[in-house]
């Protein structure tokens, strides 16, 4: 059996954690996404822009992370990039960059930064009562809003 392998997130530099915080306060988002229909949330930093070399820029400092294309719908519209980075990977930025964050999104950081550990096991099993921890969690989470 063999353990999955993850790309550990660089220990950014002062101005690194600067600017990556006041990108996500301006541009991103830190939310808690559902990767698989009825799973659970994970949570995950966001990042849209149609400046794909500002997306590419920050995986390499942090990384880690991917960066996907989005759907351009109308012909006039620019294409729309994602860079998106999950779970612990995200816990680790989220951790150098919180003294950075002045909108909601600190709040945010603050609650997943104290809970989130405790409320996802690494294995992914929940009791009953766990699982009503982490609801709570979830709606504490989402009441921080804009």
């Amino acid at each position: 059996m063999t353990t999955a392998h993850y790309k550990k997130v660089r220990k950014l530099s002062i101005a690194e954690r600067a600017y990556l915080g006041g990108i996500i306060d301006g541009e991103g988002s830190v939310t808690l996404t559902v990767k698989q229909k009825g799973g659970t949330r994970h949570l995950t930093l966001l990042v849209s822009n149609t400046d794909l070399p500002l997306l590419c820029y920050l995986r390499k400092i942090i990384g880690a992370g991917k960066i996907i294309s989005q759907r351009t719908y109308k012909s006039h519209h620019r294409p729309v990039y994602k860079y998106s980075i999950s779970n612990r990977q995200a816990l680790s930025v989220l951790e150098q960059i919180r003294p950075y964050l002045r909108t909601y999104k600190l709040k945010r950081a603050k609650i997943v930064l104290k809970y989130y550990l405790l409320m996802t096991p690494r294995n992914g099993k929940y009791n009953d009562n766990l699982r009503k921890k982490r609801e709570k969690f979830v709606q504490r989470f989402f009441a921080v809003a804009s």
